[in-house]
């Protein structure tokens, strides 16, 4: 594989560079930067339903979204380079891993939304000096998926506390059915298990003191366990593991082998979200959801936020800016809004006292539990995962007992961890716009597709909006930061010869919507092209397509050339319905192909292009 630079990968009858500088005035692009709001999302299904809502609920506000990546790692980086967006979103999160963000985030602590939050929940995303960053949206419930109907077939009551919840973990072994297992192959669920069992004793003023001090942004040490709340911790989780009979075999379960053995009667209990009693339920199942339960008598859900949100301090500068800024901010956080990222049918419980919880049918038997609020917010900072699978894992084998497990765990908490030394894959030594400009489009995002149509060898890109994460800056890039390049959630590829005529039918799909695919909701939402550009027209909230040049000219019906498409599989499927020209679909996802170059050192950024005039 050669090296892929501007003067080599657009092929024959390429436009020189110097002939392609952006059609936008620097006074034009300077008003388009200020009066745009950057949203980061951090997985793509936020910008099939959310993203669209929010926008439309601010029709005056130009707000664009871009799918990050689900990774602090990943702000950090962008902090370190002057990319830092205006708005943040995380869900694999904590406060330990956002410390070195601190300084760059605006104080939310004085804000409506920070306030309607419940106290209960609000704690957790306190700094020490009473500054809060970030604010967590609504709840993905975590507990026990139980099958009613086995309880019922063979008289077992159904556990009320963590008594009978052994007690029918012991009946159901004798009747030769497993009363309880989960897909220990994770390290969330080998994290969450630790977590839930002591939920209760982590919520104390001990546990919180503890919380506050390991997440402290301001403490330059590492912070390993306490001595009052966590050696009861693993002694919970020593007893947990002789009650339900764990086993290193239970080690090698995944979610399918769990949920099969659900399925097929074998298994009467399993810890899972709350949307598998709704999945059982369609299968003719009686399924229902239970929480965890204390032994100290108490009952927790363990909670995931389905993420945290967080502003930028720079906001600060411009009064118009943050207020707008802050306009998103609300509508994000609104009944309405947090009703959008729920999948049908999903109950909504959310941390904040302006927001009404809507619980259905599968987690009647958990209202009580959150009335009281008895809604636990796991720790899930890198370490945790990481750590809680290793000594977890051990302690299900037998290998470490609970005094065992505490000093493991605390050790590595406390050990120095290794920064990323990785070798320097790509050197960028400019650093690319990556706000939409009507006149020219995302500057950013045309580098990447630029590149990624020579490493494809293909005469046109066509590039769904959420396909990059908008990270060209002048910076050294290693292997990690570099992949990360690509949106991390399913983007694939799609090759096939057409002809122009059908490259125009593609593009409106494209520019346009159809049923059952995408349709653009705001002009940050438009597709990237590479090896041609577009004329597009916005009329009544929808867009238009209305011109396509390859080389400066016209594109012609019966033009041929070679078109890939990169979209997840939900934005082709109207495309792809056509098999007499069926698209070819590429054998690796882009993020892995791309990865791939990275790895091979052949990948050099090319030039953006003005490839989009949008009237």
């Amino acid at each position: 594989m050669h090296r892929f630079c501007t003067a080599c990968c657009h092929g024959a009858g390429c436009i020189p560079a110097e002939r392609l500088r952006r059609k936008g005035t620097k006074s034009q692009e300077a008003q388009e930067n200020k009066e745009t709001i950057q949203v980061y999302l951090w997985t793509t299904s936020l910008y099939e339903k959310y993203a669209p809502y929010v926008q439309a609920q601010l029709p005056d506000v130009n707000i664009e979204f871009i799918v990050g990546n689900n990774d602090l790692d990943f702000y950090k980086f962008l902090q370190q380079n002057g990319g830092l967006p205006d708005i943040i979103t995380c869900c694999r999160f904590s406060l330990h891993d956002a410390a070195p963000l601190k300084d760059s985030l605006m104080d939310l602590s004085t804000t409506n939304e920070a306030g309607a939050i419940y106290n209960t929940y609000l704690n957790n995303f306190k700094n020490e000096d009473g500054s809060v960053n970030w604010l967590p949206v609504c709840a993905d419930a975590h507990g026990f998926v139980v099958n009613r109907d086995l309880f019922e077939q063979y008289d077992i009551p159904l556990p009320t506390d963590y008594a009978s919840f052994v007690a029918a973990c012991k009946a159901f072994e004798k009747v030769g059915i497993r009363g309880f297992t989960a897909d220990y192959q994770y390290d969330y669920t080998c994290m969450e298990t630790l977590q839930g069992l002591s939920a209760a004793e982590l919520t104390t003023t001990e546990g919180r003191k503890w919380r506050t001090a390991y997440s402290d942004p301001a403490n330059n040490t590492r912070v390993g366990l306490d001595d009052t709340v966590w050696p009861g911790g693993f002694e919970r989780m020593e007893q947990f593991i002789q009650d339900t009979g764990l086993t290193a075999a239970d080690l090698e379960l995944n979610y399918d082998d769990v949920t099969e053995m659900f399925g097929n009667g074998q298994l009467a209990m399993y810890f899972g979200s709350s949307a598998g009693v709704k999945m059982f339920q369609e299968q003719g199942i009686d399924a229902t959801f239970l929480p965890f339960f204390s032994q100290n008598g108490e009952k927790w859900l363990m909670t995931t936020p389905y993420f945290q949100v967080a502003l930028n301090h720079d906001l600060e500068q411009d009064d118009a800016r943050r207020e707008k800024a802050m306009q998103v901010l609300h509508v994000m956080m609104s009944q309405d809004a947090q009703e959008q990222i729920l999948a049908d049918g999903q109950d909504l419980l959310s941390y904040s006292q302006d927001v009404d919880y809507r619980l259905t049918d599968t987690t009647k038997d958990v209202r009580s539990v959150v009335e009281e609020n008895h809604m636990y917010i796991r720790i899930a900072s890198n370490d945790f995962f990481a750590t809680s699978q290793d000594v977890v894992s051990k302690m299900i084998m037998g290998e470490y007992d609970a005094a065992q497990a505490y000093s493991a765990f605390d050790a590595s908490l406390l050990a120095e961890q290794a920064p990323d030394t990785g070798d320097i894959v790509l050197s960028n030594k400019k650093t690319y716009s990556n706000v939409f400009h009507k006149d020219g489009g995302n500057a950013s995002f045309s580098v990447m597709a630029n590149t990624l149509r020579g490493i494809y060898g293909t005469d046109v890109l066509v590039a769904a909006a959420n396909s990059f994460t908008g990270s060209v800056l002048q910076a050294d890039y290693t292997q990690t930061t570099a992949s990360a390049m690509i949106m991390p959630n399913g983007l694939l590829s799609y090759q096939r010869t057409m002809t122009g005529a059908e490259l125009k039918d593609t593009l409106r799909a494209f520019v346009e919507g159809c049923e059952g695919g995408f349709t653009p909701f705001n002009r940050g939402s438009l597709p990237v092209v590479s090896g041609i550009a577009v004329q597009v027209k916005k009329n009544d909230g929808s867009y238009k397509l209305t011109g396509v040049t390859r080389n400066g000219k016209p594109l012609q019906d019966n033009d041929t050339v070679t078109v890939t498409c990169l979209a997840t599989e939900k934005q082709m499927t109207p495309l792809l319905q056509d098999k007499t020209h069926a698209f070819e679909r590429g054998e690796d996802t882009v993020k892995n192909l791309w990865s791939k170059a990275l790895s091979d050192g052949s990948v050099a950024l090319a030039a953006p292009e003005s490839y989009i005039t949008l009237g």
